[in-house]
């Protein structure tokens, strides 16, 4: 795009000069956010690592109370759905509209299936009286133990699924406009950069799942 096309581009918000200029400003923005993401994760990470190291039996029996199929089946979703966000933002770039738009609708049934079997999941651990704070009942010895666990349990896999909450959202409105072509690959970092954030959620995910789910497995 021409400099004088850039500087008439209907995508172009005041206060940058051109499209690159605003392409790398919010790209810059995105790092700087999934930065802090990774601060806020790491904190919680830490917290489990020096508690798994205090307390391995009852992290293990906590573990155990865990559904790996349904933890396994969780993370395959999410891998399918880093590929199908690759390709949404793949088919921005080069100008494939109908592409992007059925990728991302793509992406979007894939995250609704993997927060249905969070749903699943959650509803199974109240029933059982897993929940710290709202119903833990345990007469196992190391009840305290568990009971610790399954609170960072909820609480990572919690804030993980609030983040696939706010994705979920945010796929509504680019499949909205990309539904109205208005992702073209001179204007395609939109799309990018929410693939940067979509991944880094998936990412997460591939810590979390070993994590949780697979303690004394062997």
């Amino acid at each position: 795009m021409s400099a004088s096309a850039e500087a008439h581009s209907p995508e172009l918000q005041h206060h940058f000069d051109s499209m690159e200029q605003q392409r790398s400003a919010s790209t810059l923005g995105m790092w700087a956010f999934v930065a802090q993401e990774l601060m806020f994760f790491g904190g919680l990470f830490t917290a489990y690592l020096v508690y798994r190291y205090l307390y391995p039996i009852g992290f293990e029996l906590g573990s155990a109370q865990l559904d790996i199929k349904l933890g396994g089946f969780n993370t395959a979703v999410l891998l399918a759905s880093s590929f199908t966000m690759a390709m949404a933002v793949w088919a921005a770039q080069t100008g494939k509209k109908k592409v992007l738009l059925w990728m991302l609708i793509a992406t979007l049934a894939l995250g609704a299936v993997f927060l249905g079997v969070k749903y699943v999941e959650y509803s199974a651990k109240i029933e059982h009286h897993l929940v710290p704070g709202y119903n833990f009942e345990s007469d196992s010895p190391y009840a305290g133990q568990i009971k610790m666990f399954m609170a960072l349990y909820f609480a990572m896999t919690g804030m993980h699924a609030l983040h696939m909450v706010v994705g979920f959202g945010l796929l509504l409105f680019y499949i909205y406009h990309a539904a109205k072509g208005r992702y073209t690959p001179e204007y395609s970092h939109p799309i990018e950069l929410f693939g940067l954030y979509w991944h880094f959620v998936d990412i997460v995910w591939i810590f979390l799942f070993p994590l949780l789910y697979l303690l004394g497995r062997a």
